[in-house]
């Protein structure tokens, strides 16, 4: 059997091979395909070579790839995820150079599916696990404002009782007593303050207005830009939805201020057809969205995820690298 030169070697590894290889040159258009695109593209390789990406492909589409072969004409390797109904993929997007000047972006896609599903099953242990940390936090949220607090409280009573007892005869001792009761009154707004962190039972005891304006009071003094908070004052929420709106947008803004570079944030919360919804706006740095799905999703972003599934509210994250990003969560299927 004759042995094909490297040449005829490389065009049938190409060609045999389970993944899938295009390029696309600097006028945007799609070249050589190498295995069957249907499954990322919806169309296969006949139906897109020598078309240009923005006639070939959905113009949402078309954007979203037009800006990731961008960044490979700028020289960055993008490394992604594509979900399709009954697959999942890895796709690298890289430049392609010719005489070491860029001329092409290359793509490389392969199925992955197998590897999603144990990613799937690792992530639900790793939501289990907030769970459980969610739990354990409100715990010790409890035991801070009922045990330690009231305790302190109490202390501070006593206290108040002594010095009465001690103003006539012995005033000296009274000032000692007082100077004591500063600094407890110092230690139980610091116990206070971190119950709050732990468990910011604000939302249950005043409603959401007043959490959210207190995580935003919090906000400005590690944040100069501008926050602004719209929030519909007839707006009825349900005692379950009303905390995991806060949680998802404690995260989302906490995402925001730590990746985003952002000078703005907004958070709305209104009601579209009955139904209450939320948006954490931001103008900082975006992101292809698709970088989530390629083992780019952050604790963060989970602890959105595990709020919005216990409230069954849908979650979604439309960012752009221009554009800023907007999480947003509603009722599954009452928007």
């Amino acid at each position: 059997m004759p042995i094909p030169e490297s040449g005829n070697l490389a065009q049938l590894l190409l060609e045999q091979s389970p993944a899938c290889t295009w390029a696309v040159n600097l006028k945007g258009i799609f070249q050589q395909f190498y295995g069957d695109p249907t499954a990322i593209f919806g169309k296969p390789a006949k139906d897109l070579a020598r078309r240009a990406v923005t006639e070939a492909l959905p113009q949402d589409q078309a954007r979203t790839w037009i800006e990731r072969f961008s960044r490979a004409f700028h020289g960055e390797t993008v490394s992604l995820r594509e979900s399709t109904r009954d697959s999942v993929w890895n796709v690298s997007v890289f430049p392609v150079r010719v005489d070491g000047e860029i001329l092409y972006a290359g793509a490389l896609a392969r199925e992955i599916s197998e590897w999603s599903n144990a990613e799937h099953d690792l992530r639900q242990t790793v939501l289990g696990a907030l769970k459980s940390q969610e739990f354990e936090r409100k715990m010790a949220s409890k035991f801070l404002h009922d045990t330690v607090g009231q305790n302190l409280t109490a202390l501070g009573l006593q206290l108040d009782l002594v010095r009465m007892d001690l103003e006539s005869p012995a005033p000296e001792a009274c000032q000692r007593i007082e100077e004591v009761q500063k600094v407890l009154g110092t230690i139980m707004e610091d116990v206070r303050e971190y119950s709050y962190r732990l468990n910011p039972s604000t939302v249950e005891r005043a409603g959401l207005r007043s959490a959210l304006d207190r995580l935003l009071s919090h906000l400005r003094i590690r944040f100069s830009g501008s926050i602004r908070l719209n929030l519909d004052p007839s707006l009825k929420l349900d005692p379950v939805v009303a905390p995991a709106l806060f949680h998802i947008a404690q995260e989302a803004v906490e995402n925001a201020l730590r990746h985003a570079g952002c000078s703005s944030i907004e958070i709305a919360v209104k009601s579209t057809r009955n139904c209450p919804t939320l948006e954490v706006r931001d103008n900082g740095r975006g992101f292809d969205a698709a970088d989530l799905a390629a083992g780019r999703r952050g604790l963060g972003l989970l602890s959105m995820e595990h709020y919005a599934a216990q409230a069954g509210l849908t979650l979604s994250i439309v960012s752009g690298r221009d554009s800023g990003t907007t999480v947003h969560a509603a009722h599954v299927g009452r928007e």
